[in-house]
């Protein structure tokens, strides 16, 4: 093999009769596939139903508790939100304003969190158009920006004398600061994965589609959680008016706002599945099995049947798994408030064994969340029940040794900081808000803490939803390689033969 960046020149291929087709025009740099017998297993498009699934719908019971959890979190915000316009907001607006209430949230907060919104669309629209610019550069710039990142937290952390999150940060900037030699050498394979990715969605408007729409609903719902919660804190905290005609607690209060929250990142995540089933059993998904549009063989409006399938028939699918990732977010933000309240308390090993635990439940959402993406696209070809999809992808993984390529992609990580990024400029954006428009309700700085909150799950959110797009093409083309590598090998010969130098084990059967 030669080395990277001299592949042989382009030559015309031409497929035996009957034979797979020959490699794909206009996608990626195209070069002749090797001269070995690479299609000695080649399969129709729709072995084991796949695009083709049963009619039936899949795990009906968590299918019909997310649809109660919805409708109750659209009545509970329907209840509220009606009481909070019907009191005018308790005042505030953009900009200096010190009229309101200081015992709660109030219009500004709206505005706040509404510009909020905006800026993370745009700003999740910029990152992507940058990786899309910038594709051979992107994961060198982002692996050096998130070890400047950590650093710089870890020493903020330090000059603040917050000393549980300075030890963690610690351990974590050396961790990154170590790992970036060894990610080096795997950045050649991700980038020429991430350009393929790219080629194709070029070629495909409706991933953009999928992309933006799904951006869309995620947006709509960030400000449907944000006027919900703060009407809430409006409707039920003490002190406000509201209280004399009904009662008012501060657990009721948080009871509720927990309730919103969960209910806001389930749904929120099952939006962005929903869109990654659609792109992985639509446009990807075709493309890797059928070819372009252009040779005939692809179906007829992909995407839409996509994501028929997903919305409705495996609609229960991805909330289960959704679910899982949920309670764990969940569990994390819990394990969050425990650390920053022993740190208020003077309780500085309560809260370094509550920072601990909440990094390993971290760690166990991003390895759930990464095996989930793999689960849906098995939910998106085939239309498997959520725990029979993670069954087959498990042994999948095992069997055709793409694990080393889950573990080792670079593709996730890039998307997953850029997303981060953006939540944490979201997070600046609305604490240079409140610092210079000093809203009533802040005037002692106890609610800066939950807005920075929000402000940083609504950018993240965002840009994860709309990135989910090019990882779903990567994702799609794993899961792909490891049932049928031979169809890659024609779609994209220099990408899989720098899978096969680099993972030898993945086409093992094939080369």
């Amino acid at each position: 093999m030669q080395a990277q960046g001299q592949w042989p020149q382009q030559q015309q291929y031409y497929p035996p009769p009957g034979g797979p087709p020959g490699p794909t025009p206009q996608y990626a740099p195209q070069y002749a596939p090797p001269s070995e017998p690479f299609f000695n297993d080649t399969k129709s498009p729709y072995e084991n139903d796949r695009f083709k699934p049963k009619k039936r719908i899949n795990d009906p019971i968590v299918l019909v508790l997310f649809i109660l959890q919805f409708l109750g979190f659209a009545a509970l915000s329907g209840i509220t939100i009606a009481s909070w316009v019907k009191d005018n907001g308790l005042g505030g607006g953009v900009g200096k304003g010190h009229d309101g209430t200081p015992v709660t949230l109030n219009q500004s907060t709206v505005y706040l969190l509404l510009l909020v919104t905006a800026a993370a669309l745009l700003l999740s629209s910029i990152y992507l158009m940058l990786v899309r610019a910038f594709t051979k550069i992107i994961m060198h710039i982002t692996l050096i920006l998130s070890i400047l990142l950590n650093v710089a937290i870890c020493i903020y952390y330090w000059l603040t004398k917050y000393y549980s999150g300075a030890v963690i940060f610690t351990i974590i900037a050396l961790f990154s600061i170590l790992s970036y030699f060894g990610f080096k050498s795997r950045i050649p394979l991700a980038s020429l994965l991430l350009q393929v990715v790219i080629d194709v969605s070029k070629h495909h408007i409706s991933v953009y589609v999928v992309a933006f729409t799904a951006l869309l609903f995620q947006a709509l719902l960030a400000v449907w959680f944000t006027f919900a919660a703060i009407a809430t804190y409006t409707k039920w905290t003490p002190g406000n008016p509201s209280c004399a005609t009904t009662s008012c607690s501060s657990g009721k209060v948080a009871g509720l706002i927990f309730f919103e929250v969960f209910s806001f990142l389930w749904t929120s995540q099952v939006i962005g599945n929903v869109a990654l089933a659609t792109l992985a059993g639509g446009p990807y998904g075709c493309w890797y099995y059928f070819g372009p549009r252009g040779e005939g063989d692809m179906p007829k409006h992909p995407t839409l049947s996509a994501f028929g399938r997903a919305s409705t028939l495996s609609l229960g699918s991805i909330a289960f798994g959704s679910l899982i990732v949920t309670l764990l977010e969940l569990l994390k933000m819990v394990l969050r408030a425990a650390e920053n309240s022993a740190n208020a308390d003077g309780h500085p090993v309560e809260a370094c064994l509550a920072c601990c635990a909440a990094c390993f439940v971290g760690i166990i959402e991003s390895l759930v969340q990464y095996f989930n993406r793999y689960a849906y696209i098995e939910i998106a070809l085939y239309g498997k029940p959520y725990i029979t999809a993670a069954k087959d992808t498990w042994r999948l993984l095992q069997d055709r040794g793409v694990s080393a390529i889950v573990n080792d992609s670079l593709v996730g990580m890039t998307l997953t900081w850029g997303g981060y990024a953006v939540g944490m400029l979201s997070s600046l954006f609305s604490y240079l808000y409140l610092r210079f428009t000093a809203p009533a309700y802040n005037a002692d700085g106890n609610y800066t803490a939950p807005v920075l909150l929000f402000a940083f799950l609504i950018g993240l959110q965002c840009s994860l939803t709309l990135s989910s797009a090019i990882e779903a093409g990567v994702s799609t083309i794993f899961v792909g390689l490891g049932e049928d590598p031979q169809v890659l090998a024609m779609r994209a010969p220099a990408l899989f033969a720098l899978i096969a130098q680099t993972y030898p084990d993945v086409v093992r059967g094939v080369v």
